[in-house]
């Protein structure tokens, strides 16, 4: 795309993992424009560091959970509001807004009844395959492309009538050399005393419903099998919690909260137990066998199964449309059952060998050949304004 003067793009986040995908969108952007880019809207520190001034600290707005959202709305309803006024006032080429729907989505819709023209994209698709479907058909009036990260979204905007959706590929594809083992740590993972990955998720509910019922699982794993490593990563705001809630285990976990850590115990890593999430699929790229599980506060699991459709939860199972990793949802995930199904995956199983195959199979439906995922998205942005303009 060439032009005679900076292209303008708005980008609106909503919360930090939006703030990942927008630096690499903007450098790629850069990279493909032919010509300087300017940047507005609202950003963390990533894209801060690539040059946007934010309208406001994302953290004004970056809340998960119903009740977080109840508590914080009338902050988020007035810094909603602050973003289309300032796209308005200064309209730019095009606008993205990158997933948090409950804030872009709202962003979106009034922008695109001010300035009809705009080409708005959606980099991350909403759940419309899981739950709440009708939003595909309703974002035709204000999104004119989807970008999605997972390969089977394409197909479900076509059966949902919903606007046009590319699959770019995630972002985690770009880390393959990081999730993956050398010679040496694929010996770790294969030696006598294994190393097992505890994950009970990173929202504070999360980690409060699961982790009492994972120290107990752990406890009667160490009992079936006989001595292990436990290594449970986590977000720093939740270490020292955790320090205490694990300090009585029978199998003490190291508590990490460095991402190259991170990695590290995941590239070493025979099996993990953990809470449903990106995580999941992270430990599919990485190819250790898991169980997953599901928990959330009565009243949202109440709300949850009467409104969720999608037959799994799990990242991993949705992608391959089989349960092809073990799920727990609620009342199901009892200490005892996990340890059992822990028991099957860290041993040279059917169940194991199962779990391998499906993610090399994950493998390849992800790929995306001749561009990074961030690439993509960027040249399908910019070929959606100039679609647009001319």
């Amino acid at each position: 795309m060439m032009t005679g003067r900076p292209l303008k793009i708005a980008i609106v986040v909503g919360e930090h993992s939006g703030d990942q995908l927008g630096f690499k969108l903007m450098q790629a952007l850069r990279a493909q424009a032919g010509t300087s880019v300017v940047f507005k809207g609202t950003a963390g520190p990533a894209m801060t560091r690539e040059g946007m001034e934010s309208l406001f600290p994302l953290d004004d707005i970056a809340v998960m959970g119903f009740a977080a959202v109840i508590g914080r709305f009338p902050t988020i309803y007035r810094r909603a509001w602050q973003v289309i006024d300032a796209i308005v006032a200064d309209p730019p080429d095009g606008l993205v807004i990158i997933d948090s729907p409950d804030f872009t989505h709202a962003v979106a819709k009034r922008v695109r009844r001010r300035l009809p023209r705009l080409p708005i994209i959606n980099y991350v698709s909403p759940s419309v395959w899981a739950w709440r479907p009708g939003r595909a058909v309703s974002m035709r009036a204000y999104v004119d492309h989807v970008l999605a990260l997972l390969p089977f979204e394409p197909e479900a905007y076509r059966r949902l009538n919903g606007p046009p959706c590319s699959y770019v590929g995630h972002p985690l594809m770009e880390r393959l050399r990081e999730l993956r083992p050398d010679a040496e740590e694929e010996a770790v993972r294969q030696g006598s005393r294994p190393l097992v990955l505890v994950l009970p998720g990173s929202r504070s509910s999360e980690v409060g419903l699961l982790t009492e019922d994972f120290g107990r699982a752990i406890e009667l794993l160490s009992a079936r099998i006989g001595p292990f490593d436990a290594v449970l990563p986590t977000v720093p705001r939740h270490a020292e919690r955790l320090r205490q809630a694990t300090a009585g285990w029978a199998s003490k976990p190291l508590i990490i909260t460095d991402p190259d850590e991170k990695y590290a115990a995941f590239r070493r890593a025979r099996a993990a137990l953990a809470a449903s999430g990106t995580v999941t699929l992270e430990l599919a790229l990485a190819q250790v066998p898991m169980l997953g599980t599901y928990r959330f506060p009565a009243w949202e699991a109440f709300l949850a199964r009467r409104l969720v459709k999608g037959r799994f939860f799990l990242l991993p199972n949705l992608i391959l449309d089989r349960p092809a990793v073990p799920e727990l949802f609620q009342e199901e995930v009892v200490p005892d059952r996990l340890a059992d199904l822990m028991t099957r995956l860290l041993g040279d199983t059917d169940e194991r060998r199962a779990q391998m195959q499906a993610f090399d199979e994950i493998d390849q439906r992800m790929q995306v050949v001749g561009e990074t995922p961030s690439q993509r998205a960027a040249r399908i942005v910019l070929e959606t304004i100039a679609g647009k303009a001319s």
